[in-house]
Formats: structure tokens, C-alpha cells, sequence
């Protein structure tokens, strides 16, 4: 199923953390109405028994980095 995913990217060296923003992400099946895979001609009332009719809930990532963020790199910290 097509989903979201967030990612927040953590700073070690000034604890700084900045959100990314949203991405989708699509998946292949042709039974998720939100892919690019499902065909044109599933409608309903069958698309709505045979297909995945919601997104799952969004991937979720917090890398953390081992430098500075962009905004003190650019203060010059």
C-alpha cells in the first residue's frame, strides 16, 4: 500500500532537529486505489471490496547526523 514517510534529521553536535517534508510513497499493487498501478477501470462499487481503499499509517525516520545543521554551519559555529 502507498504510504507517507517522515523524516526528521537530528543533529548530534548542536542537538538542532529539522523535519523534512512529507514524502509519498507508491507502491505497485494494483489493488491500492492510490497506486499508479491501478488500473483506470476498477471503480466502484467492486473497486471499493477488492481494493485497498486507505494509505497505511507513515514510515517514520529520525537519522541522526554527527554534525552541525545547515543553519549553524552557515552562522559559522
Amino acid at each position: 500500500m502507498c504510504n507517507w514517510r517522515r523524516v526528521r534529521n537530528t543533529y548530534r553536535q548542536c542537538g538542532h532537529a529539522y523535519d523534512l517534508d512529507d514524502e509519498m510513497i507508491q507502491c505497485d499493487d494494483r489493488y491500492c486505489k492510490f497506486s499508479s498501478q491501478h488500473p483506470s477501470t476498477c471503480v466502484p462499487p467492486a473497486c471499493t471490496t477488492t481494493c485497498w481503499q486507505y494509505r497505511q499509517f507513515p514510515e517514520q525516520y529520525n537519522p541522526f547526523i554527527d554534525s552541525l545543521c545547515p543553519a549553524c554551519i552557515q552562522r559559522g559555529r
